[in-house]
């Protein structure tokens, strides 16, 4: 997994009610990144290193599970939390075989990652996770800039701002992770395809006409040579 982060850890402050993810990943060092990440994504996050653990544990609303535990194989963990949750189940795993892939998937996962991803890739899978389990939708705040996601529907400062669907896309890519650079090639894959092989100067494009319409001086700040950022306004 890619994440940069200059975040404290699980410590950092989430907003009541946020909703809650259950890391189970027993590599320490990736299991850090993916708190971090998560907590400066504003979720609540837990993290345990075994299935047992996860079994035990209360009620998220998403989980990401590992298959590769040390105790109890990943695939039986998903069906035993299906069998007792609606939690949106993620699968997080280096096994990218299509068997193991169909295993989980009929085992109750609703998504299915392969290591190494990039931490805009797995926000936007939590999100979908969650419009689909909690109907209500979510809600990106960052300064004056609202952002939400179910309606897909953009205010400045109480002020409804139109855009494109590429650039409402790339906004939402920007601020599902606020301060942290997201690579251009980044942020083509989640607002275009993972598989997009044309220029790059089309964002550039699309990025001069999302600052033009917010209008708000330093929201969208560029990372020369790496790609964009939203900035403290």
């Amino acid at each position: 997994m890619s994440v940069a982060s200059s975040a404290a850890g699980a410590g950092l402050p989430s907003a009541k009610g946020a909703p809650s993810v259950l890391v189970v990943e027993d590599d320490p060092s990736l299991a850090t990144q993916l708190v971090r990440g998560l907590s400066r994504g504003g979720y609540r996050v837990d993290h345990v290193m075994t299935g047992q653990e996860a079994l035990a544990s209360g009620d998220p609303d998403v989980v990401l599970l590992d298959l590769g535990l040390p105790d109890v194989d990943g695939v039986d963990v998903c069906r035993r939390l299906r069998e007792r949750s609606d939690a949106g189940i993620i699968i997080v795993t280096a096994r990218g075989e299509e068997p193991e892939r169909v295993l989980a998937l009929d085992a109750g996962a609703d998504d299915y990652l392969i290591k190494p991803f990039g931490l805009a890739e797995l926000l936007a899978r939590i999100r979908a996770v969650l419009r689909r389990i909690r109907p209500g939708g979510e809600v990106l705040r960052h300064g004056p800039l609202t952002v939400d996601l179910r309606t897909r529907k953009v205010t400045v400062h109480a002020r409804e701002v139109a855009l494109t669907p590429k650039e409402f896309d790339i906004l939402e890519c920007l601020a599902s992770d606020p301060g942290r650079v997201m690579t251009r090639q980044e942020i083509l894959e989640s607002a275009w395809d993972a598989h997009w092989y044309g220029p790059t100067k089309v964002l550039d494009v699309h990025v001069a006409a999302l600052r033009r319409k917010l209008d708000v001086p330093g929201l969208i700040e560029t990372a020369y040579g790496r790609g964009f950022r939203l900035g403290e306004v």
